[in-house]
């Protein structure tokens, strides 16, 4: 397999801003990836599945992602490159397990904006009463401005956006408390399914064709890694980034899930297109209903705006070591990777043309569950194959841990097949023709043979870079 060989100054116009982003703000990152998820999508789990198959697919999920999160903090630790898992399985299973990773990770990551600025465009017509390709293009260009602007002032505005809407999933909570009735939660009838019961009104099918909505109330939590190389301290402060969302977003998760229908009741809530909203109206909280509407928007922009920054971070890695055209990791005076953003973006924005969001989602969890099978197996094989590489953090039961998130990633994999075939099949046909390219092109041209040249030519550029920059 060819490298490519590169001049002097090939890296040091591929540099990102380090330093910029703490523990915290990477825990944001991973709420704000997240957070449009427990605003509305998960719920139609329930419609699926009923109630308790839904909280018994949701359950499996948040096993499933805290399992991988525990994994994927070790990696990030010991591994600190902004390519998250495809930089993981490129250490554990060399250019093409790297690549094939960082392609179902690019599919995840490319597509969900497609399907988010959608849902944004029914929001807005919602509120304002216009939507169509002028309104994703607005969102698209916005946001994607404000990224080539800088990262951390990127960051800081993903920030204050996610606070709203965790404001609004909050107020919510509190005000439907008092209205929290467990008979609500059952009131879907029992069908002759296989296992039907009054927990169980869909039976056991229902519970597997649950597992993608189970998904939504955590989707994309995986990307805090890509901000590795834009970290002050990546590995102190990736693993606490990571882990610090994810129990955040299990805590989120338990209020939606069970207080929504505990108040509304199961069968409202699996039908509604924005679940928070009914929940309040059905329950006479009509002036918090008409402000967490507008509040939900702020859910879906936080996501679409750091997902967009989750994508270029992985186009910006795949493109420096040369598994994507070399142009697309070229970085600004701000460091910001310029057609990283730009490229993919255009991209999503002619997807959401098709108006097709549920679609277009199902296909970005396939790619996820994709890419969670081979980052948890990159957990395991680097456990095994270099048992003496440093890791600031290690997780805590080993590779039973991330062996039980490959397991359970298998499993979800199968579930969107039995939710949506269509977005399974698509799925497959464009990870075959991204690998392809890979078989037939780029494995001719990448920067480094392994991901260990690709780190030690990096540490050389930024030393060159900090000698430069400081007159040496």
């Amino acid at each position: 397999m060819a490298g490519s060989t590169v001049n002097e100054d090939y890296l040091a116009k591929r540099q990102l801003k380090r330093g910029t982003a703490g523990w915290l703000l990477l825990a944001g990152l991973g709420v704000s990836y997240v957070i449009s998820g427990d605003f509305a999508g998960w719920n139609f789990g329930i419609a699926e599945a009923g109630w308790g198959g839904f909280a018994i697919a949701a359950i499996l999920m948040a096993i499933m992602y805290f399992t991988l999160v525990l994994a994927l903090a070790e990696m990030s630790a010991a591994i600190p490159a902004a390519g998250g898992g495809y930089s993981f399985a490129r250490q554990a299973m060399g250019p093409a397990g790297g690549y094939l990773t960082g392609l179902a990770v690019l599919i995840e990551y490319a597509l969900a904006p497609a399907a988010i600025v959608i849902f944004i465009g029914a929001a807005v017509e919602e509120l304002l009463g216009f939507n169509g390709p002028i309104v994703y293009a607005v969102f698209y260009a916005l946001f994607i401005g404000i990224h080539l602007a800088g990262v951390g002032e990127a960051l800081k505005v993903m920030m204050v956006i996610s606070g709203l809407a965790v404001f609004a999933i909050l107020a919510t909570a509190v005000a439907l408390i008092g209205d929290f009735d467990a008979a609500n939660l059952f009131d879907i009838e029992p069908t002759d399914a296989l296992g039907a019961s009054t927990f169980l009104p869909l039976g056991f099918y229902g519970i597997w064709a649950a597992l993608p909505f189970g998904m939504w109330l955590f989707l994309a939590v995986e990307g805090v890694p890509l901000a590795a190389e834009e970290a002050k301290n990546p590995a102190r402060d990736v693993p606490k980034g990571i882990i610090g969302a994810m129990i955040f977003l299990l805590g989120t998760a338990v209020l939606v899930v069970v207080l929504l229908a505990g108040a509304a009741g199961a069968k409202a809530i699996g039908d509604s297109g924005v679940p928070l909203v009914t929940a309040l109206k059905d329950t006479d909280s009509q002036t918090l209903a008409t402000v967490v509407n507008v509040l939900g928007l702020a859910g879906l922009i936080a996501s679409f705006f750091s997902i967009i920054y989750g994508y270029s971070r992985l186009v910006f890695a795949l493109s420096r070591a040369g598994y994507l055209p070399k142009f697309m990791s070229l970085t600004s005076r701000r460091k910001a990777p310029t057609w990283a953003l730009v490229v993919p973006g255009v991209l999503g924005f002619i997807v959401s043309l098709s108006g097709a969001g549920d679609l277009i989602l199902g296909m970005a969890v396939v790619g996820a569950t994709l890419s969670y099978a081979l980052m948890a197996l990159s957990h395991i094989l680097l456990r095994v194959k270099q048992p003496d590489l440093e890791r600031p953090y290690r997780t805590p039961g080993g590779m039973v841990t991330s062996g039980i998130a490959l397991v359970l990633s298998l499993i979800a994999l199968t579930g969107v097949y039995a939710f949506d075939p269509r977005a399974f099949g698509y799925t497959i046909v464009l990870f075959v023709l991204g690998a392809a390219y890979f078989f037939v092109f780029s494995r001719h041209h990448l920067v480094a043979r392994t991901a260990e040249e690709e780190f030690a030519l990096l540490a050389q550029a930024e030393s060159d870079l900090d000698e430069h920059e400081s007159g040496g």
